[in-house]
């Protein structure tokens, strides 16, 4: 019986910055073996900082690297020598999973191809995360976080509501797209994982983290697809209000999603009169007149204290949260009570305390067992014998007696009560991985996704036509119960009883009042897997209060971080703690599912989307940790590197996204734009940081007169990281995403072929493709209760008769 979730479990990690290391860390916490295999000069990581005040050492451990480097080990080869490519293929031959962001031209000249590696290695499961992908027209291209984040439609809607149209799009804080990426990539090597060890059959996965950036824009693309509106950081949101507003003595934030909270706040205010006049009675209305509306509400918050008016607004249930700097969570009594924030001793950098696991385990997997390691610390390292020990799983038969099949989640089945984005994007991705997502709904109260305003204008509105339910409805199945009914709730404990993995994320307590939280379950079926999100996770005081996915920003201190420069706070475009909080759990589910296979156990997960988020701020973090202060809002800018900026183009608020990380990249740009060598201001990173408004005027003259795509053509060629800020209509037309095959067209039989994102991946084994379109409601009701239950045409008409399938 191994000691941890994931103990025996066999990783080579060659990852640089974030997205590798990232997804190789995330195995590591949870018991699994990594071994870190860097060139001599190191993960670049280990120079980025930040660094502890008056550092004198010259090769220092930056901060980003000691959060993200946890639990591994180094050894250093040299690929483009013998005695690497021996190290690194002596290492390989016992691991189970490889993960590396190298582009095509570099894994050909390391004889690193997925081909090469399925001959040599016929078992391993490769994750390849690179920020295109190893097939299509950009491939090769160079890019960093600002490149994905752009490209990948994310900093177009960057920070929202933006009133002026000469601000650009922005970058949120930090390596945010890295960090949800590296969750993916983590989530679907480990079911990849799972499936090569019952069958012995490896797998490839090309892992595009553009692509997962654009299935991350929450409404934007479906907006689009579905309206023909192509959303951007201009402009008013659909719900309102919604925002971050100044309080006496800080700032807060505020969002009414339901027409309810509307109510209650105006309640909560006492009722002023110009809250109650007929402009602000509908959600259009709201909308319409959304200046005013902010005007007068920010009025009255502004004479509040923020914790006052953030726990006096919970209790009336309305989703206040405040805007958090690092300093405050870390004393936050919530956080405390939930120990989601540990300190261990990091050679070179002292004790030092971080952001602890993005999902609360009752199996204790998680821990830090030793310190991010030195250069070469483990040369020569080698990984430990195989834990072959386990026990008789008691999962489904049809689970346990499986064969190979396409897809690594293939004959998972998944009961999903779950709602609008946080559980259904957690859903959507199991179902992606090949499970069988059986989604319970009704028409009593259907979801939210079902009814916000992103109808199609094609066709006459019901609740199988709204664009953002058809998105993270994809592959799913749906069976219509109404839990108001005991019938119905009997009825759905049968099915959660009877699947492999439960996921929910109603608000703390529905499920327990159903008789469908874990412990009920657990009851009847000890080694059921339980995956519950919430705002402020299942306990700790802060347990019951209201959270979406936009209080997650301020929450996790990323919105005290991005901005423009001179800002106080701004939002970061999406409502992250959704997709970071369902990705994180899904991740969660199939290290649960992996270790019942082998030990029997059951497992209650429980997310926080405040935890999730405030997991991925490492830099910020590590800012604080170090320096007692953390980074004020900086747009594009980055804390090292210089040119990292959006610059505007020829065209009507078109704007290209450059930068230089090292000498190499930089004189290639002072080639292609003319920028004079000798100049003292730019002749070092340093100095051209110190520079680098000037710089940026220089830059922004050039690319000011020429079309965006030309100038990332011509800056690529050169070996210069550059992308166009891309919106979603543009996402839909672009070549590069199109090769890939991520944009899917299926045919729902109502809404007919629309426009929806897909599958950020592509498997070399298995099949690839979004299986089945969105499901109308309750359309798989009948298949569901005769093939997983085994009911009879009498049952189901009893069921039908008392009122529990609608």
């Amino acid at each position: 019986m191994t000691a941890r979730g994931l103990g025996g479990i066999r990783v080579v990690e060659m990852g640089q910055m974030v997205a590798a290391p990232w997804t190789a860390k995330l195995l590591a916490d949870l018991g699994a073996e990594v071994i870190k295999v860097e060139p001599p000069g190191g993960d670049r990581a280990r120079r980025r900082g930040p660094v502890p005040p008056g550092e004198t050492d010259p090769d220092p451990m930056g901060g980003l690297f000691a959060a993200i480097n946890t639990n591994k080990r180094s050894v250093t080869a040299d690929l483009s020598h013998a005695e690497g490519r021996s190290t690194l293929d002596r290492l390989l031959v016992d691991a189970d999973l490889f993960v590396h962001d190298l582009a095509p031209h570099n894994t050909e000249a390391c004889g690193l191809t997925a081909a090469a590696l399925r001959a040599q290695h016929p078992s391993l499961v490769t994750m390849s995360i690179t920020p295109f992908g190893q097939s299509g027209p950009y491939a090769n291209w160079r890019a960093e976080e600002l490149q994905v984040v752009h490209g990948g439609g994310w900093g177009w809607l960057t920070p929202g509501c933006v009133a002026d149209p000469e601000l650009p799009p922005l970058k949120p804080y930090g390596h945010q797209a890295a960090f949800q990426s590296g969750f993916a990539a983590a989530c679907a090597s480990l079911a990849a994982v799972d499936r090569a060890q019952r069958t012995g059959r490896g797998e490839h996965i090309d892992f595009a983290q553009m692509s997962y950036v654009v299935g991350m824009l929450e409404a934007a693309f479906i907006i689009w697809s579905y309206t023909a509106d192509n959303p951007s950081r201009l402009g008013a949101r659909i719900l309102n209000p919604w925002g971050i507003f100044p309080t006496n003595d800080g700032h807060i934030f505020l969002v009414c999603v339901e027409a309810d909270q509307w109510e209650r706040l105006k309640d909560f205010m006492g009722r002023p009169e110009w809250a109650d006049m007929d402009l602000f009675e509908t959600l259009e209305g709201r909308f319409e007149n959304e200046d005013l509306l902010r005007l007068w509400l920010g009025e009255w918050i502004a004479a509040q204290p923020v914790m006052e008016l953030f726990h006096r607004g919970q209790a009336e249930r309305l989703a206040f949260a405040p805007v958090n700097t690092v300093t405050q969570m870390a004393a936050d009594p919530h956080l405390a009570a939930r120990d989601f924030l540990v300190t261990y001793d990091q050679p070179g950098l002292g004790s030092i305390t971080v952001p602890g696991a993005p999902s609360r385990l009752t199996n204790r997997w998680w821990a830090i067992r030793r310190p991010a390691p030195g250069l070469g610390e483990h040369n020569g390292a080698s990984f430990a014998a195989a834990d072959t020990a386990t026990a008789t799983p008691s999962a489904p038969a049809a689970t346990r007696a499986r064969a190979a099949s396409g897809r690594p989640l293939d004959g998972v089945t998944v009961a999903d009560f779950s709602w609008v984005w946080a559980g259904p994007y957690c859903t959507v991705q199991l179902a992606h991985l090949g499970a069988t997502v059986i989604k319970i709904e009704s028409s009593a109260r259907p979801d939210l996704g079902r009814r916000l305003p992103t109808q199609s204008v094609h066709h006459e509105p019901t609740l199988d036509t709204n664009g953002y339910f058809n998105q993270y409805g994809q592959g799913k199945k749906s069976i219509a119960i109404d839990m108001g009914t005991a019938e119905g709730r009997s009825l759905a404990k049968r099915l959660a009883l009877e699947c492999d993995l439960v996921v929910s994320n109603y608000a703390t307590g529905v499920m327990d009042e159903w008789g469908l939280g874990y412990e009920a379950l657990a009851a009847e079926r000890p080694d059921v897997i339980v995956g519950a999100i919430s705002g402020y996770g299942h306990h700790g005081p802060y347990k019951s209060y209201m959270g979406y996915g936009p209080t997650t920003g301020p929450l996790s201190g990323l919105a005290s971080m991005t901005g423009y420069p001179g800002s106080a706070a701004d939002e970061l475009g999406v409502s992250l703690g959704d997709p970071a909080a369902g990705i994180a759990t899904a991740f969660a589910l199939v290290t649960a599912l992996v270790a019942r296979r082998r030990t029997g156990e059951g497992q209650f997960i429980d997310t926080s989307m405040w935890e999730a988020t405030t997991a991925c701020t490492a830099e910020g973090w590590m800012e604080w940790v170090l320096s007692g202060s953390q980074p004020s809002p900086m747009g594009n800018w980055d804390p090292l590197w210089a040119p990292h900026n959006l610059y505007r183009c020829a065209g009507n608020d078109d704007w290209v996204a450059i930068c230089c990380t090292d000498e190499v990249e930089w004189a290639a740009l002072a080639r292609v734009v003319g920028i004079d060598g000798r100049d003292e201001r730019f002749a070092t990173a340093a100095a051209r940081k110190a520079s680098e408004a000037e710089l940026d005027k220089l830059v922004g003259a050039w690319t000011r007169e020429r079309d965006q795509w030309d100038v990332t053509e011509l800056l690529q060629e050169a070996g210069v990281p550059a992308l166009p800020s891309l919106s979603s209509r543009s996402l839909e037309e672009n070549p590069h995403l199109a090769d890939r095959g991520l944009i899917e067209r299926l045919d729902h039989p109502v809404v007919g072929q629309m426009s929806h994102v897909g599958i950020p991946w592509l498997l070399t084994d298995g099949t690839n493709g979004v299986r089945s379109p969105a499901p109308t409601l309750g359309q798989h009701t009948h298949e569901v209760l005769t093939e997983v239950l085994g009911l009879s045409a009498a049952e189901i008409a009893a069921l039908e008769a008392a009122g529990a399938l609608r």
